[in-house]
């Protein structure tokens, strides 16, 4: 398996993914697939679910390097009430 370059990386969009990932399990689960097509879906699973865990670590590092550029911001649950 040949790996991706930083660029491509960075397109990932995180929403299809796991879009893509919720479909794969439900087709799975239905159990309609030989043996060979449920490896290779759960070989494509695997690499989804770490594209998916990349994107939030990376979401979360820009997270943190904005709240320690402004000193006197705070961590605050999201509710979304709060959005305007």
């Amino acid at each position: 398996m040949a790996k991706k370059t930083a660029k491509e990386q960075s397109t990932f969009d995180f929403e299809k993914g796991l879009d893509e990932l919720e479909q794969l399990v439900g087709r799975m689960e239905q159990g309609d697939l030989t043996l060979e097509q449920s490896l290779k879906e759960f070989e494509h699973g695997v690499e989804l679910t770490r594209h998916c865990q990349q994107a939030l670590q990376e979401a979360e590092q820009k997270v943190e390097i904005l709240l320690q550029k402004s000193a006197d911001a705070e961590l605050t649950p999201f509710t979304p009430d709060d959005e305007s």
